[in-house]
């Protein structure tokens, strides 16, 4: 079965994030069915159901031999095809169940595991970022390069989520947010790890962290990133196992040393959940 380049990728993806998105405007603000994942406030519409129809529905088109990986309908595995197709259909959906107008959707593509084609799209916005492996990361067409902020003590920004289990306190994420926040450092959090990562790669934010993300949270932004020139690996230091359900810290590469002397503190002095 012959692979389709990056580029074929990149196309096929940006076609389904703005028909999904013309989806999800239509749907926002209106009156939709919500339902509720395990965990607290974990929710999800029938908006995002009918976006991830739409996305591999679109994709299937062009491709109806490759596998998926969504956070909705889960694996969808050809053991013949080389690409699997990485989708969150709505990253935010708390904040689009409740009229917040910051969501986004993401697509990636990788083959044989390794991200070579991202897609996110903030509809409300109509930014398109965009990124394709060894070729650079765009937002509307222009090129993307993280920031040039070499320390916190700077003017930085920084970005970051929770799960739905924070209450466990799970990786020390609240321990992580109080005493970056103690350091009087602005820290955002925005409800869609996609939109957090994409504005990294645009220079908007220097940072950001979070624990326990899924592939669908952070394939696309992830390669966004790392191709606007920053930096991603788990809090440790160690390499970025996409689709291990651990540890992501994102930088503009220049700060990611302090940042990982930051969030490991904790295991000095406690033990982990």
């Amino acid at each position: 079965m012959q692979i389709p380049s990056s580029a074929e990728l990149v196309f096929v993806a940006t076609q389904a994030a703005l028909q999904a998105g013309e989806l999800l405007k239509r749907g926002f603000g209106t009156s939709f069915v919500i339902e509720s994942k395990p965990g607290k406030q974990n929710l999800v519409t029938e908006y995002d159901k009918a976006s991830e129809k739409c996305i591999i529905s679109s994709i299937l088109n062009h491709f109806p031999n490759h596998s998926f990986l969504a956070e909705e309908s889960g694996t969808t595995q050809n053991a013949e095809s080389a690409v699997l197709w990485i989708i969150d259909p709505l990253d935010g959906t708390v904040n689009f169940a409740h009229g917040i107008p910051m969501f986004s959707i993401s697509i990636a593509a990788a083959i044989n595991k390794e991200i070579v084609a991202g897609v996110v799209f903030q509809p409300l916005t109509n930014e398109l970022f965009i990124a394709q492996k060894g070729k650079g990361a765009y937002l509307n067409g222009s090129r993307l390069q993280v920031s040039k902020n070499s320390s916190l003590n700077d003017d930085v920004m920084l970005a970051t989520g929770f799960p739905y289990n924070a209450d466990e306190n799970p990786g020390h994420c609240i321990d992580q947010f109080a005493h970056l926040t103690q350091l009087g450092i602005p820290i955002r959090r925005l409800g869609s790890a996609a939109i957090d990562l994409s504005y990294l790669a645009a220079g908007r934010f220097d940072a950001y962290w979070e624990v326990t993300l899924h592939p669908w949270d952070m394939a696309a932004g992830k390669l966004l990133v790392e191709e606007a020139g920053g930096k991603v690996t788990h809090f440790d230091g160690s390499a970025h196992q996409i689709f291990c359900h651990a540890s992501m810290l994102a930088t503009n590469s220049r700060l990611h040393h302090e940042m990982i002397h930051h969030l490991t503190h904790f295991k000095h002095w406690k033990s982990t959940p």
